[in-house]
C-alpha cells in the first residue's frame, strides 16, 4: 500500500511540475518531449523509456522488483490523467506556487517508494546503477540533467523548475530516503 501511495504522490508532483510549465524534472521533460514530438500518449512513452532504463540498470546489477513495475505504471496513469483534466494556469503567481509546491511532493513520492525496498523505477534505477562510484544524490542529478536536455531538444519546455530539480532533487531524495528507511525499520520493530 505504501508503494502505491508513494507512486501516486510522485505522479501528482510530476503533473504539478508539468502543469506549472516553468520547467519539470528531467525525466518527465524527456518523456514529455518524446510524447510531443512523436504524438504518443505520455503513459506509452513513459512505459517504453522506463523499460529501456530498467534493462540498463539491470545490466549493471540492479535487480528489478515490484516497485520497478509499479512506479512507471502508477506514475504514468496519474500524470496522464491529471494532464487531461488540468490546464496551465493563466496567472504567473499560480504557476510559481504550483512549482514551489510540486518540488517537495516529488521528493516525498520518490523517497517514499524507494524506502519500500521493492525495486527502483527507471530514473532512480538508472541513478542507483552508478552508485557506487557516484553517490545517488549526484548520479540522480546527472540522469535528470540528461533527461532535461533530451526533452528540450524534442520540444518540451524547460525553465527554472528544471534547474532546481536537477540541482536539488537528488540530495533531497537522498536525505528523505534515509529518514523513510528509518521509519520503515521502526514500523517493523513495532510489529515484531
Amino acid at each position: 500500500m505504501r508503494l502505491i501511495l508513494s507512486c501516486v504522490i510522485l505522479g501528482i508532483g510530476v503533473a504539478m511540475l508539468l502543469i506549472a510549465a516553468l520547467g519539470s524534472d528531467g525525466y518527465s521533460t524527456m518523456i514529455n518531449g518524446f510524447s510531443l514530438s512523436l504524438g504518443v500518449d505520455f503513459f506509452v512513452v513513459n512505459f517504453v523509456v522506463g523499460v529501456a532504463l530498467v534493462l540498463m540498470a539491470w545490466s549493471r546489477g540492479l535487480k528489478p522488483g515490484l516497485g520497478t513495475i509499479t512506479q512507471p505504471l502508477v506514475v504514468g496513469f496519474v500524470v496522464s490523467g491529471l494532464l487531461d483534466v488540468f490546464d496551465q494556469p493563466d496567472s504567473m503567481i499560480l504557476r510559481v506556487v504550483l512549482l514551489l509546491l510540486s518540488f517537495p511532493v516529488v521528493a516525498v513520492g520518490v523517497a517514499g517508494y524507494l524506502a519500500t525496498g521493492t525495486g527502483a523505477g527507471p530514473t532512480e534505477g538508472a541513478a542507483l546503477a552508478f552508485d557506487p562510484p557516484v553517490p545517488f544524490k549526484w548520479s540522480y542529478s546527472v540522469v535528470q540533467g540528461g533527461g532535461a536536455l533530451i526533452g528540450w531538444l524534442c520540444g518540451a519546455a524547460i525553465g527554472p523548475g528544471t534547474i532546481v530539480v536537477i540541482v536539488l532533487l537528488g540530495p533531497m531524495v537522498d536525505l528523505l530516503s534515509s529518514r523513510f528507511s528509518l521509519l520503515a525499520i521502526d514500523e517493523t520493530s513495532r510489529i515484531s
